[in-house]
Parts: C-alpha cells; structure tokens; sequence
C-alpha cells in the first residue's frame, strides 16, 4: 500500500476498510488537472480549466437515490417518491462490494468540510476513484488549512466509485447507478455515475436532514448575498427563474449561490465553491461566471469548436446540462467568510408562463410558507424535449430531490424565522405578462431588477398595494422606475375574462398540487391557498 500527500496524523486509507491501494491524499488541483489529463480522462481548454466527459450520467438520477432506512430515519424522514428508503442490511453489503472494488487501485482521498459557520461545521472525507472526482471535491467543499488536516477527525464518508456497477437483483438498487445515504453510520456510496454533482447534493441532503432536525437551522436551496451595509438578501428559485443572474450584484457581495443555511442570527454558505450551468455561456450575459472558467475550474461535457480547444458553450450535442465547478474564490465580488447576518428580504423567483402572477407582491407569512411548500415555476416550449406548451412545475421548498424531512417542516422553520427576524418575503413573476407564453410577453429583466432594487432600498415599504382576486397577493401600485400598468397583471390582458380563467385555472394547480401536503399543514399555510373566483 502506497499513501502520499498531507494527511491527518495516524489516517490511513485502511480505516476505511480499503487494503493495497495507492491513495493520494489531498493533492492540488493543479496535481489533479495533470493526473486527469496524463490518464486521458480529461482535456486542457484554452482557458486553462480541464474539461471532462461524465459519461452515460449527464445529471442526477432522482430515482436511484436512497436513504438508508433505521432508527434515526425511520420516523424523521418522508418517505415517497422523493426519499426511497434502503435495506440497512443491503446498504452494508454494498458497503463492502465498493470497499472491495476501490482496494488494490489508484484512488484519491480529500478532507474537506461544509458549513461556513464554525458552529455546524461538518468535517468530510472523499474517497473518489478518478482524479477529476477529487477535484470535484476541492472545488466545492470548503478547505481546511495545512494544521487542520493535520488533526481532522472525519464525520461523513463519501466513497464515489463510478466504475463500480450494481447488481440490481443482488443489490437492492432499481438499476447499476446509486446514491444512498446512511444517516446512521453517515456515509454515502456513490457507484455506477461519474456525474459530479452526485457527490455535492449527497451532502447536501444529509445538511438539510441534519441541520433542522438536531440544531435547529433550516437549510434552504438558494442563492444569497449581501450589500455594503450588511443587509442580507436570499434567492430561491427553480431552472430557468434566473436565481443566478438576479443574485449575481456588483454593489453586493455573494454569500454563495446554491445551499444555505439559517440559525437564529446567521445565513452561511455550505459550499467552498459553485457549480454553475455553462448552455450559452457567455461574458456578455454572465460575466463573473465567464471569468471564473479558468485554471482549477473543472468543465464538464463541454463541446469545442471544430478543430481547437475551445469551448463551445452553445453547442448541448452531449447534454443540456453542461456544467463548470470552481471555487468560490474565482468570483470577485464575494463576502468572506460565506456568512452573513439575518435576511432583510427573502425572494421567490418564479417563471410564471401563463401570465398569471404579479411581477412583485408582498406575501403575508402564511403566503410565504405556503408558496414555499409549492415551489412553483413552469416550464415553457424549448426548455425539454416533449414540451410543447407551457407546463407547470412544483418543486417544494423549491429543491424536493434533496429534502429528506416533510416539506411543512422547512415551511414551518421559515415562518418561525420570519417572526424572529423580521425578513420580508417577496414572490417576483419573471415569467410573462399580458397573456400567457405565445401571446404576451416575458417582464423585462430591466424591470425584473428595478423591482428588487427597489425592494432592497425600502422603496416599496411606503407604497400603497392591493390584493389580487385570486391569488390574495399584495400588490405594489407603484414601484420606482417600473410601468405602474405592468405591477396588476389583469390589467396587461386585453381580454379579461380570458384572463380569470386562467387564474382560476393556475389556482386549481396549486390547490392540486398542495392536496399532498395538506394534512401536514397548519391553518395559517392552509388559509394561504389561493381561492379561484367565479367570473361573472
């Protein structure tokens, strides 16, 4: 067994059960880079970051992630289509089928932690099978000093084996590919998808498990920063909703841009880094993101213009969801540490397709915890394949794939937190205006930060509002620098009847959509549903 690089006193990778390896501890990203490419596993781009290629997987497999069911999990979690439960006695059998498959070959081994706030810090260990993998890790956890590897003491194990492929029959998995999570022993097994982000959203789920159920903290799915006077701002919002371009300010600095979490005076980060999408990347239209592709930045499933080495962001002939990861670092405008004070505004950004829902309105908190719960936005024609017509979309707590407690729970938290803080919350309609996708038009993004700007100045604390007739909304009349006659959306449809009708038609949605939830909620969210109305 061979062992290089700095390591924890006494740590060896025989701990973890894996014998006559050659483990590489900790190595540099630029240590990795060379590895990757000697390998021929990746390609050096003329921006100096690597590109890789994920192979079958492109994205996450919602449906071969497991959550190990046992006394810790049994009760706490909500089992479903979301949270598919896993033998105990399946998991550590597979356990030792990886253990196996990683002995006796090059691996490489990081020590990292997540959590910003010193206070929930959780020490990791990585073992990854391939050297990208590994910088994968680096790129997005966060990183301990040289003295504190020295003295780590690991709480979760991540082992990411994407050679190794299951047996579904033997195994207990649906197919060859897996993600399952061992609150208990706190391990996750990776196998059979090289698709990075596997590893961070295994993480992520046993945050948003953890943080809420034992300390407290709710962990959220959102983008957050924070301006000159230390007044924070959060972003939630589905794909295509624009959570990174809207929280992306050069008068404030960014906390993080994708996992959060809230105790009673604090929002931090989780990550060490960001995992952006890269489809029509470009510097014209994401600038800090453009200028972060460089050296130590790890693409994936780029495509290159015909003969070169350069990235051709607009080509997807591999995937739609090309991706970049770096560290955080790579962005200039950022808060160090990832943490700042309570939340003066929290937004929910949606894409409303049917022209539906105000361009800004003011929820009461049992709006707030409701809309939170339904996570709505819709997709529009283009987005996937198959769609053809506007299709709406509910992810709750707008991210469902990685929330291992009941949704009501989350709700609840955030409304508790809204009353020990004092945070507005603010639903904003990117979406269309005037009628819905294919008659009206999508709200100018111009107007989209006019809205937010004004919020974040307290330029809309003073106006007068009105309600929305279906939704119950509260509805500035007027925001600086923004048409009045855009801020009410039934005023933009030139037929108003056909405009009822298809606010009772997206209110019939929500109430649909909630009806699982329903049982679990309390009056004050139950009360926020929105209520359609005749049309006379």
């Amino acid at each position: 067994m061979t062992e290089t690089g700095k390591r924890a006193q006494g740590a060896t990778i025989s701990e973890l059960g894996i014998k006559n390896a050659i483990a590489h501890w900790n190595l540099s990203p630029d240590e990795l880079a060379k590895i990757a490419i000697e390998k021929g596993q990746a390609v050096l781009t003329s921006t100096g970051a690597i590109n890789i290629n994920t192979g079958e997987f492109t994205g996450r497999s919602p449906m071969d992630r497991f959550i190990v069911r046992d006394k810790i999990s049994e009760d706490a979690v909500w089992w479903g289509d979301v949270n598919l439960s896993f033998d105990e006695d399946k998991f550590d059998a597979l356990h030792q089928k990886i253990v196996q498959y990683l002995s006796g070959k090059e691996i490489y081994v990081r020590d990292a932690y997540a959590c910003a706030d010193d206070r929930y810090r959780m020490n990791i260990r990585v073992v990854n099978e391939y050297a990208w993998s590994n910088m994968f890790a680096y790129n997005m956890f966060l990183r301990p000093t040289e003295e504190e590897i020295e003295n780590f003491d690991t709480e979760w194990t991540i082992l990411n084996a994407p050679g190794f492929m299951a047996d579904a029959a033997i195994d207990g998995t649906r197919q060859h590919n897996f993600a399952i999570l061992n609150f208990t022993k706190k391990i996750i097994l990776i196998g059979g998808t090289a698709y990075t982000g596997e590893i961070k959203k295994g993480i992520f789920s046993a945050l948003n498990f953890t943080l809420p159920h034992q300390k407290n903290v709710l962990a959220m799915h959102c983008s957050a920063n924070v301006g000159k006077e230390g007044d924070t701002a959060i972003f939630f919002g589905l794909s295509g909703t624009g959570k990174t371009t809207l929280s992306a300010d050069p008068n404030r600095n960014l906390i993080g841009d994708d996992e959060h979490g809230w105790d009673c005076d604090t929002v931090f980060n989780f990550e060490g880094g960001c995992y952006a999408k890269c489809i029509d990347l470009s510097a014209e239209k994401e600038p800090d993101i453009f200028a972060a592709v460089k050296p130590g930045a790890l693409l994936e499933n780029i495509s290159f213009f015909e003969g070169t080495n350069e990235p051709n962001y607009t080509d997807d002939s591999i995937t739609q969801n090309t991706r970049v990861s770096y560290p955080i670092d790579h962005i200039e405008n950022i808060a160090q540490p990832s943490l700042a004070r309570n939340p003066r505004n929290i937004f929910f950004l949606t894409a409303d397709a049917f022209g539906v829902l105000p361009p800004v309105s003011k929820l009461t908190k049992g709006q707030a915890m409701y809309h939170f719960i339904s996570g709505y936005t819709a997709k529009v024609a283009g987005t996937e394949a198959g769609v053809t017509e506007p299709q709406t979309t509910f992810s709750a707590c707008f991210g469902a794939p990685f929330m291992p407690l009941h949704p009501t729970k989350y709700a609840e938290m955030l409304g508790e937190k809204m009353d020990e803080s004092g945070a507005n919350v603010w639903l904003i309609n990117t979406g269309w205006s005037g009628g819905e996708y294919g008659v009206g038009e999508r709200i100018s993004l111009k107007y989209t930060r006019a809205m937010i700007t004004a919020i974040l100045n307290g330029e809309l604390e003073t106006v007068d509002y009105t309600k929305h007739l279906v939704f119950s909304l509260n509805m500035p009349t007027s925001c600086p620098n923004v048409p009045s006659e855009i801020l009410s959306p039934r005023n933009t449809w030139k037929n108003k009847n056909a405009y009822d009708d298809k606010a009772n038609e997206l209110a019939d949605a929500f109430n649909a959509n909630f009806a699982q939830f329903a049982d679990n909620a309390n009056e004050e969210i139950l009360d926020a549903a929105p209520k359609a109305t005749a049309r006379n």
